[in-house]
């Protein structure tokens, strides 16, 4: 199948054959990245991408940032004009990015829904960094590259992902498309942090971590929001800690060859104990190492001329 979408907004309006191809394309990013070092591909030459963080996220701007020079691309990075960012609209944002010539904005925003409105307005392919509290679609895809070359499939599979589901922005997308491509989603998280009618989504909520995971075959942990209100929603750490952190005891109830996995940054110690995070083999370093080729397969799908077929 061809990838034809001009923009990459979200995870829950794609279909499962949208997100397998995104994913096949990703593989094939990642064994040039892992085959060729030095190499850089010539698919975006000429093309110019420019970061537009509202939030702060040194970690990700720079998974974008090098994708795009790894193709050749141009980067203009605005994320430090923080006086035009907060005196412009989005419209005017846009219009002024046009003008320079961009043809990609990769944009994180604290409004939810600011990459559609921004896609309104622009010639160039927006890509979605995360928008308030709805969705980081990329990085979610991050964690699906993981899952897929891990289990090979996503079909019958049990998910539990556990933590602060209500400010966590990569496990909505990831509940999405789990779903969507077969597997079967468990959640638990304190109360204040389960978003309203979450279910609808075909996940199912537990009142406990431990019996969310048993007979899990994947663990996703979440990161406790501090920058956004969630660590204020809980009586205190200590709590948290003793009812949802993943430890080599509540860890037993899963899938002998469960694996742990989690977005970033870790707070060790209170989503995870450090000895699974220290365990030789933990997938949680090879998680880090997918973020790079799933930007450069977005960007290399998401061209002006509305998306294509990978050739690398």
């Amino acid at each position: 199948m061809n990838y034809n979408k001009k923009h990459f907004l979200d995870l829950k309006s794609l279909s499962a054959s949208d997100i397998h191809y995104l994913l096949n394309s990703a593989q094939k990013m990642k064994y040039v990245l892992e085959n060729s070092k030095g190499y850089v591909a010539p698919h975006l030459k000429g093309k110019t991408v420019a970061t537009l963080f509202h939030e702060e996220s040194s970690r990700s701007r720079l998974s974008y940032e090098l994708a795009a020079q790894n193709l050749s691309a141009k980067v203009i990075n605005i994320t430090t004009a923080r006086e035009f960012n907060q005196k412009k609209s989005l419209k005017e944002v846009g219009t002024y990015v046009d003008k320079m010539g961009a043809d990609f904005i990769v944009i994180r925003h604290p409004i939810s829904g600011g990459p559609h409105h921004l896609a309104k307005y622009v010639k160039a392919s927006v890509i979605n960094a995360g928008d308030g509290l709805n969705e980081n679609p990329s990085e979610a895809l991050v964690d699906l590259l993981t899952i897929l070359e891990q289990k090979n499939s996503f079909t019958g599979l049990k998910v539990a992902i556990i933590g602060d589901i209500m400010y966590n922005r990569v496990a909505k997308s990831s509940i999405w498309a789990l779903i969507k491509l077969g597997a079967k989603v468990s959640l638990a998280g304190p109360t204040t942090l389960i978003p309203r009618d979450i279910e609808k989504t075909g996940a199912t909520i537990h009142h406990s971590a431990t019996e969310a995971i048993i007979d899990a075959d994947v663990v996703l942990c979440l990161k406790v929001q501090e920058d956004r209100r969630g660590i204020a929603l809980i009586p205190s750490l200590n709590e948290y800690k003793k009812l949802y952190k993943i430890n080599k005891t509540r860890l037993s109830y899963a899938k002998d060859d469960v694996i742990v996995m989690h977005p970033g940054p870790i707070n060790r110690g209170i989503e995870i104990s450090s000895s699974i995070i220290d365990k030789e083999g933990s997938v949680l370093d090879k998680q880090q190492g997918s973020g790079i080729a799933v930007r450069m397969a977005l960007f290399h799908l998401h061209c002006r001329s509305g998306g294509g077929s990978l050739h690398v």
